[in-house]
């Protein structure tokens, strides 16, 4: 079994209440191949949200305490990112899924690459706090871009 997020079947869960469906990965959940599923959703945050960045880092440095999640207003939404990337991993594990398909550049979901906690639309390397989680527990994570060339 596989994750992918939510808002790649066309799931109304992205940051602006919009969604990137890609047919894909519909097909994907159709052949009860994946389970779809949105990290930041699971752990509390509202669908629309102001969009938020890691700051000072990447998502090993937030599980490690040593970076924070801001949204664009400036409040700290570090706990919630970290709730949803455990619980992604607890579903994760119920499922016995070996690797997710993220949506790239997302400060849950990035797997190589994330916005640089400016909101300037310059990215870092490094993976999102719901990926690093994953890889550290053994989970393949593939952004969605990989997946698709």
């Amino acid at each position: 079994m596989i994750l992918v997020s939510a808002c790649l079947i066309g799931l109304n869960t992205k940051y602006d209440g919009g969604n990137n469906i890609n047919r894909v990965f519909v097909d994907l959940v159709k052949q009860g191949k994946a389970i779809p599923f949105c990290p930041e959703q699971a752990g509390g945050l509202p669908t629309p949200r102001y969009p938020a960045e890691i700051v000072s880092g990447n998502g090993y440095d937030v599980l490690d305490g040593k970076a924070r999640v801001v949204n664009k207003e400036g409040m700290n939404v570090t706990k919630e990112f970290i709730k949803g990337a455990q619980e992604t991993l607890r579903l994760a594990k119920l499922v016995q899924a070996k690797e997710v398909i993220f949506k790239a550049k997302s400060p849950s979901c990035g797997s190589s690459l994330i916005y640089d906690g400016s909101f300037s639309g310059k990215l870092c390397p490094g993976p999102g706090i719901t990926a690093a989680l994953l890889l550290r527990n053994g989970i393949k994570v593939i952004s969605s871009d990989e997946y698709l060339k």
